[in-house]
């Protein structure tokens, strides 16, 4: 005899239908958050390969953006020290004009601009920290206010700057030094200075005695322009390393972020179709679900 049972059909169309619901949510998770999977266990085997890509992207995002600080620190630098070199330079041609025509008008005002431009370059400062005082930042590495403080000063007594250099790490196992201190910059530069304020106020006639102490001054002027261009020129090289390391570092994020897409992004095309489909079945299974509901061995016997 065949035995007509409605039950045992209704909870195996009721375990489909739980089965299509919950592929449902999870497509329409994937078009509302663009992802393949809510969790890195739902990656399966790409769960290791998309976390080390993240890692690594990590990595190269943080040294892209530590270059781009320091791009910006070495500008500023950069800026500062052609100023300091601008300054002395214009100096240096106009103790050159009163040596060689004898006659110094107008030099006492350059000689004392020049060094509050100086003086205002080596204590320049990012964001309130001073650029050229290694780790002493607390206080303007070079303490003189006025030429005539450099009188019967010790020049390495001018400067409250340490010898410890700033670096950066910008790459993987890449440590770039960038720090410029004060004295570096201003040491010989300051010797010349002193022997200017030595001969102050200058006369509009130049002696004898005046001429040998400013052609002395401007020896240690020109001693010390040439090491301000050694480390300007130091500077700019290592802003052209720098900004090579920033655009290599974001073009390693880029193949890091296509990589990580390519594991975790959805293909929205497909999934907007898979979502008609699974709603299709799922509707389908609801018109069996509520046919089935309606037999009864009433009607069978009927």
């Amino acid at each position: 005899m065949t035995r007509v049972a409605s039950i045992p059909m209704q909870r195996t169309l009721f375990d489909a239908i739980q089965r299509s619901q919950q592929k449902l949510t999870q497509t329409q998770l994937q078009l509302a958050t663009g992802k393949k999977a809510q969790t890195y266990a739902d990656l399966g085997t790409e769960a290791v390969r998309t976390l080390s890509a993240r890692s690594l992207l990590a990595r190269q995002e943080a040294h892209g953006t530590v270059a781009k600080r320091l791009d910006t620190t070495l500008a500023i630098q950069d800026a500062n020290i052609s100023s300091i070199e601008s300054a002395a330079e214009s100096m240096r041609v106009e103790i050159l004009r009163a040596i060689g025509t004898g006659q110094s008008a107008g030099l006492q005002e350059t000689v004392d601009a020049a060094f509050q431009q100086v003086r205002a370059a080596l204590n320049a400062n990012e964001g309130g920290i001073p650029l050229f005082a290694g780790s002493q930042t607390g206080a303007n590495p070079f303490k003189p206010e006025k030429l005539s403080d450099l009188l019967g000063l010790p020049i390495a007594d001018a400067f409250s700057n340490d010898n410890v250099r700033a670096s950066a790490r910008v790459a993987e196992g890449l440590d770039v030094e960038f720090g410029v201190l004060a004295s570096d910059l201003g040491q010989k530069l300051m010797e010349g200075f002193r022997t200017l304020a030595e001969i102050a106020p200058i006369d509009h006639t130049v002696s004898a005695a005046d001429t040998a102490k400013l052609s002395e001054a401007m020896q240690q002027i020109e001693e010390g322009l040439s090491s301000i261009r050694s480390i300007n020129a130091e500077n700019g090289r290592k802003q052209a390393q720098i900004e090579t390391l920033g655009t290599r570092a974001e073009d390693r994020a880029i193949l890091l972020k296509d990589l990580i897409g390519r594991n975790e992004d959805a293909d929205l095309t497909e999934v907007a179709s898979e979502l008609t489909q699974r709603r299709t079945v799922l509707e389908a299974s609801y018109s069996v679900f509520s046919q089935l509901s309606g037999l009864s061995l009433l009607r069978f016997l009927n």
